[in-house]
C-alpha cells in the first residue's frame, strides 16, 4: 500500500497520516475482503501525482490537500470507496463527474460510493476508478 506518486516524504507526519500507518493498519486488519481493500489502493494512489494515504475515520483514506476518499470497511458485501468533500463543512457544490460505466452511487450531493464485490471487481474497475478520482480531485 505504500505506492505514492508525490512521495511520502512530503506528507510524512507523526501519527496516522502516512503510508506507514496504512501498512500497520492493514497488517492488523481482519476483514473478509482484505485483499480487495489492499488492491483498491493501487488505482487510487495512481490516479493523481499528489494523492497520498493515511488512516482517517479508522480506515485507509486518501487525500491531496485534505481527505476526500475513504475506504468503506463496513459494506454488507465487498468493499467500497466513499468519495466526499473532507471533514470541513462547506457549501454543497454541483459536482460534475462523468461516469460512463455508472459506477457511482450518489449518497448525497457531496458524497458518492464506489462498490466492489471482490478483488477481481477492483481490478476490472481500475481505469474507471482512476478516471473518476481525477475528476473528483479537480472539484474538491
Amino acid at each position: 500500500m505504500a505506492i505514492t506518486k508525490g512521495g511520502d516524504a512530503q506528507f510524512a507526519k507523526p501519527g496516522a497520516d502516512n503510508s506507514a500507518a496504512v501498512d500497520t493498519f492493514m497488517a492488523a486488519l481482519e476483514h473478509p475482503h482484505k485483499t480487495a481493500i489492499a488492491a483498491l489502493s493501487q488505482p487510487v494512489l495512481t490516479s493523481a501525482p499528489a494523492i497520498a494515504e493515511g488512516i482517517k475515520w479508522n480506515a485507509p483514506s486518501y487525500r491531496t490537500t485534505e481527505y476526500s476518499a475513504t475506504t468503506h470497511l463496513r459494506a454488507k458485501t465487498g468493499v467500497g470507496l466513499i468519495l466526499h468533500l473532507g471533514a470541513k463543512a462547506r457549501a454543497h457544490p454541483d459536482l460534475q463527474i462523468a461516469d460512463p460505466e455508472s459506477r457511482l452511487n450518489w449518497l448525497a450531493r457531496d458524497r458518492a460510493l464506489l462498490s466492489f464485490e471482490d478483488v477481481a471487481a477492483v481490478a476490472a474497475a481500475a481505469n474507471a476508478v482512476r478516471a473518476i478520482l481525477r475528476q473528483w480531485i479537480k472539484q474538491v
